[in-house]
């Protein structure tokens, strides 16, 4: 770079030693001799200082060693896109005596081919190109007008994330010549988003995956640029400091998955605005410091109107202590998909197992909970378990047996939303449930001590439905004892194999129907077993 530069120069993206900057200042300092950029580093721990030298301040930083002072042939101010495609991706033919062997450039790695029909080489071939990826490739400029069109017009899936970009004018200007664009990655750029740079109607005409990532992009910047992307499906949006301060009208109608991670200012008033996108199926809240949740149009037992089509929602890493944002969720007329570890509340002094049981039964509709499916075994028993649970507080609370004098506080009710509906089958069968549990016994509530053998006991029928002949036998058994431990106890009984039992049990608590014991791994009480039950014995 020439140490001869105008003032065009401020706000340049700029590459120095593989770390990131702005230029913020060019020219003398006093009294040394030739010319200076002033810059401010992404990472602040790069630099020196806030901008200043010897008292005088040149220009501000964020941060007070955010800044440092370069000599302009230090700098890489990047290169144009065509260039950065070409050093990538570029096709060079080996030696003119052989005219079979080929080399093919990936990044500074070449590697050899043979065949000039080879699928590598078709692949090479630029403007059949359709997913490129030039993270890190030092981009800051679309180059020459028309160029990219020329060169790689196919192209559907752009990574430009961690380049040099330093304007949303360019990125227009990129992606004014790929028609075909459908995904573009921008993380890590810093570009400035100019309020009177908006995008001709045809620019992302298709896009449907925007990435911006630690841009450094506003709210209100998205709300600008927003009706320049018509079909948008998938905004990803994280680490941007980002605080929702005006609700969507008219754009971002498509979008179906929102990222918001890490922008730790959003919290559940913010959330409200954006709770009206008709076709928000999936939403990222990780990592923003959230804490609690509230629908205010849906009271205890109904459902919200509020995002309505809302299926997947991940709120890791947050600040979650209290059950009552978990029942808040159940208001949520379609989720079914839900994460939310690394919280206070799932990573406290309960048993995992236990905290998982209560998500699932506070959450009617659910399906899958931290990447794990819940099957219908899982949510019976963690429903029972739940009712086993808070059985005592429910009967303190007003709760009673006869539905007539069954009048559970509001207190308790707020509590524990989804209890007077698991008791209740008549409402379960409003709802078309397989699952009437009814009111919880008496028996129920007795406390069990888990240390002790005689209190741990179930006492089980054994029926062999396919055997007329064979007697129905009756056996005390551990609530611990694994299916595989039962099925080797039952084969020493019957003289049958092991590996052709086949285990259900029944309740007389749910006549008929009856529930697979299909993993030898777990325990009767993982199934919720219970004294009384029948184990159904095939072969």
């Amino acid at each position: 770079m020439s140490d001869t530069l105008t003032l065009d120069v401020i706000g340049r993206r700029v590459e120095v030693h593989g770390e990131h900057a702005t230029v913020r200042f060019s020219g003398i300092l006093p009294p040394v001799a030739g010319l200076w950029l002033g810059v401010e580093w992404d990472n602040p721990k790069r630099g020196k200082h806030d901008g200043s030298h010897e008292g005088t301040v040149y220009f501000k930083c964020r941060h007070p060693t955010g800044g440092s002072f370069i000599r302009p042939n230090k700098v890489n101010f990047g290169v144009d896109f065509v260039t950065a495609v070409k050093n990538r991706y570029v096709l060079e033919e080996g030696p003119e005596d052989d005219g079979r062997e080929h080399i093919i450039i990936i990044g500074s790695k070449p590697v050899e081919t043979v065949g000039f029909d080879s699928v590598l080489k078709q692949q090479s071939q630029l403007s059949k190109l359709q997913e490129i990826s030039l993270r890190n490739c030092a981009v800051s400029c679309a180059g020459e007008k028309g160029r990219i069109a020329e060169v790689c017009p196919n192209i559907r899936e752009l990574d430009l994330s961690q380049n040099l970009l330093s304007s949303w004018d360019e990125v227009i200007h990129i992606s004014s010549q790929l028609k075909f664009l459908e995904v573009l990655n921008l993380s890590e750029n810093k570009p400035e988003f100019p309020l009177d740079s908006l995008s001709p109607a045809e620019t992302f005409s298709r896009l449907k995956v925007l990435v911006l990532n630690q841009t450094g992009i506003t709210w209100a910047e998205v709300l600008q640029y927003a009706p320049g992307w018509p079909v948008l499906e998938e905004l990803y949006l994280a680490s941007n400091g980002i605080s929702i301060s005006e609700r969507p009208t008219d754009v971002l109608q498509t979008v179906k998955l929102l990222d918001l991670s890490s922008n730790p200012a959003v919290d559940e008033t913010q959330l409200l605005l954006i709770a009206h996108l008709p076709r928000l199926e999936q939403l990222i809240l990780s990592d923003n410091g959230i804490s609690s949740v509230h629908f205010p149009d849906a009271g205890i037992g109904c459902k919200t109107s509020l995002f309505p089509s809302l299926q997947y929602l991940v709120v890791n890493d947050n600040r979650i202590s209290q059950w009552s944002f978990i029942n808040e969720l159940d208001k949520l007329q379609s989720l079914h998909t839900l994460s939310c570890i690394r919280n206070p509340l799932t990573e406290g002094s309960r048993e995992a197992q236990t905290t998982r049981q209560f998500i699932i039964a506070k959450i009617g509709q659910l399906k899958t909970l931290n990447k794990c499916k819940i099957l219908p075994e899982e949510r019976r028993g963690a429903e029972l378990d739940y009712r086993k649970a808070f059985g005592n507080e429910w009967k303190k609370a007003g709760g009673h047996q006869d539905p007539d004098r069954n009048r559970p506080s509001e207190e308790f009710l707020a509590a524990h939303p989804r209890f007077q509906l698991l008791c209740d089958s008549g409402e379960w069968k409003s709802m078309k449930r397989p699952t009437e549990y009814g009111a919880p016994e008496d028996e129920e509530f007795k406390v069990q001590q888990p240390f002790m053998l005689k209190n741990r006991l179930l006492t089980l029928k054994i029926k062999c439905p396919s055997q007329l002949e064979q007697k129905v036998l009756e056996k005390q058994l551990p609530d611990s004892m694994t299916v595989q431990k039962v099925k080797g106890l039952l084969s020493r009984l019957l003289k049958v194999p092991v590996s052709e039992l086949l285990l259900s049990y029944e309740s007389p608590k749910m006549a008929g129907r009856e529930f697979e014991l299909e993993d030898d791994l777990k325990s009767l009480q993982f199934y919720s077993v219970e004294n009384g039950d029948c184990l159904l014995v095939r072969w």
